[in-house]
């Protein structure tokens, strides 16, 4: 986000458990950091609902950049999941915020953008994490962790323990009952009578490929990604 964006953002945040993620809020943080309102709205052009999403995807940023700094490989990979959910639930931080977003995005216009943004949470664990699938697992591993993902924090919004240790201990029932089906799962391909009556399936579902994740520099629309901090920007094309 540019400079101006994350003002914005910031200004907001205090306004929205009074106004929500709205419109009221960006004039509010507009009149606070005095940036002019159209300015404000070129930046946030649905109000309310983009600066929902800048939130969240600055919720995503300090995930990655945690995930950067810790060191993960002693655990279990179950665990290591597991860990990078409670990351990014206690990169929300304030309850009250992430409340009135799940109320904006529960609302028929936006449930797109909240699947959406919930759906890229999943994606940067499972890229983080090292997932190297390509085939139709790429995308029941991260369907699976939005709902995963979504149901704890509906549970933590509501969660009065100390440290929020019940809603970690939700959490672990849930990885726990993915685990438990992926064991089911791993029986069924170990038993030959099941692996024939399940060929024609997965037959169908080995020709479902995991989306490329560049275009290719001379597609038309690729932008040149954003350089690291004291390089030079490249050109951009399209």
């Amino acid at each position: 986000m540019t400079d101006q964006m994350e003002r914005l953002l910031d200004a907001t945040l205090i306004h929205v458990p009074f106004d929500g993620w709205s419109e009221d809020s960006l004039r509010a943080a507009a009149a606070d950091t005095g940036i002019d309102i159209a300015t404000a709205r070129a930046l946030f052009p649905r109000g309310g609902v983009d600066l929902a999403l800048a939130f969240h995807r600055r919720g995503d940023a300090e995930l990655a950049a945690r995930l950067a700094r810790e060191d993960l490989s002693h655990l279990r990979f179950r665990d290591r999941v597991t860990t990078a959910v409670r990351y990014r639930i206690e990169a929300a931080q304030d309850r009250e915020l992430v409340r009135r977003g799940t109320a904006l995005f529960a609302l028929p216009p936006y449930a797109a953008d909240g699947a959406r943004a919930i759906w890229g949470t999943a994606d940067l664990i499972w890229t983080a994490l090292g997932d190297t699938s390509e085939d139709y697992n790429w995308y029941t591993k991260r369907v699976t962790l939005s709902g995963i993902y979504s149901a704890t924090i509906l549970y933590w919004l509501g969660d009065e323990s100390p440290d929020s240790m019940a809603t970690w201990a939700f959490l672990d029932r849930r990885i726990d009952g993915v685990m438990q089906f992926e064991r089911v799962k791993g029986a069924v391909e170990k038993n030959p009578v099941m692996r024939t009556l399940l060929a024609g399936p997965r037959a169908i579902l080995a020709c479902i490929r995991a989306p490329q994740r560049d275009l290719k520099p001379n597609m038309p629309g690729y932008t040149m990604p954003d350089p690291p901090p004291g390089a030079k920007p490249g050109p951009q094309q399209g």
